[in-house]
């Protein structure tokens, strides 16, 4: 607060007045204040004056998706690994939006939680100064971001689809397509695609054959959709890798209306290793995050920081596995 005052060139009680929207700051005062506090990152403690000694018994987590069971497994392993340390959590939900992401962290840090978690490692400008000024423990998950704000628990999208990309050209499947979402949204989506891009071009295979979906979450619908478009634009498609299991079950189903053998006239494989995908017929040839492990190890990274084991960044890396089942045997 006392570097805003600096800044805004004011008293800190006027900081503090301006913050909670007291008539006796004027509107030029207030804005001079905002933008000051905007510049240094800081966030306004709501619930105590001195937001450096005040702090809560919850971690805050943004995720991109209340409906992705992959998701719902890594909050589910933070959960269970936070309940010894007495910690609950606080959930946001972006939407896939990173605008959306930095209204979020800015409320979430509004309540003093003790630690953020937060899902992948593309920020607004604005989110990234306002994670690196909380003076909070911060993990990035589900990524491996090049310039990391703190801790890091994830893997590489990117390598993950090479390794299925890998696995069609040893079976003999060379004219191999990529069915996504909306590049500027699903940043993870957008690493897996480029991923199936260099795979294919190390091959010397043609990487043109890539089909949008649609918004992130791809939904089975759009991926049936999808599927369609891609047999209609690239008949002579012998595999298909989808940015996920929901649009890989889509894209199974679009075989099976046309009466597309699968795998014998196209292979499918999918992401995130649902259970969808296990029971279907024929079962899905897709790749298993350890959604659930990413939880189990960002708790442990956030026990540890707050009692003052771990003071240096950490990067755990995870190591997805290709699950070979029928629809790409």
């Amino acid at each position: 607060m006392a570097d805003v005052a600096r800044r805004a060139n004011v008293s800190p009680m006027t900081v503090s007045r301006a913050f909670k929207r007291d008539a006796s700051v004027s509107d030029a005062t207030r804005e001079a204040i905002l933008a000051a506090a905007d510049d240094l990152g800081y966030v306004f403690d709501s619930t105590a004056s001195n937001f450096r000694s005040q702090r809560s018994d919850f971690v805050a987590v943004t995720i991109p998706s209340i409906n992705n069971a992959n998701f719902a497994d890594t909050v589910g392993g933070l959960i269970e690994g936070l309940k010894e340390s007495g910690l609950q959590t606080l959930l946001g939900y972006t939407n896939y939006d990173i605008q959306e992401e930095e209204r979020l962290i800015e409320q979430l840090l509004r309540r003093r939680p003790c630690a953020i978690v937060v899902t992948g490692g593309k920020h607004t400008p604005r989110a990234r100064r306002l994670l690196e000024n909380a003076g909070i423990p911060v993990v990035e998950t589900w990524d491996l971001p090049a310039a990391p704000i703190g801790h890091v628990v994830g893997f590489s999208n990117a390598a993950a689809v090479r390794a299925m990309v890998d696995h069609f050209v040893e079976a003999g499947r060379r004219r191999i397509a990529f069915i996504g979402g909306d590049a500027d949204r699903d940043t993870r989506g957008t690493d897996r695609r480029a991923g199936f891009v260099a795979a294919m071009e190390a091959h010397g295979l043609d990487a043109s054959r890539l089909i949008a979906a649609g918004a992130p979450p791809i939904s089975m619908r759009e991926g049936a959709e999808a599927m369609a478009l891609l047999l209609e634009r690239f008949p002579d498609t012998e595999a298909v890798i989808c940015v996920s299991d929901l649009s890989a079950f889509g894209a199974l189903t679009e075989c099976q209306r046309r009466g597309v053998p699968v795998p014998g006239r196209i292979a499918i494989g999918g992401f995130g290793n649902y259970e969808i995908g296990d029971v279907c017929v024929p079962s899905l040839t897709t790749i298993d995050p350890y959604p659930r492990l990413i939880g189990e190890e960002t708790a442990g990274l956030i026990r540890q920081a707050l009692s003052g084991t771990l003071t240096e960044p950490t990067r755990i890396g995870i190591s997805p596995r290709l699950v070979l089942r029928e629809s790409a045997s």
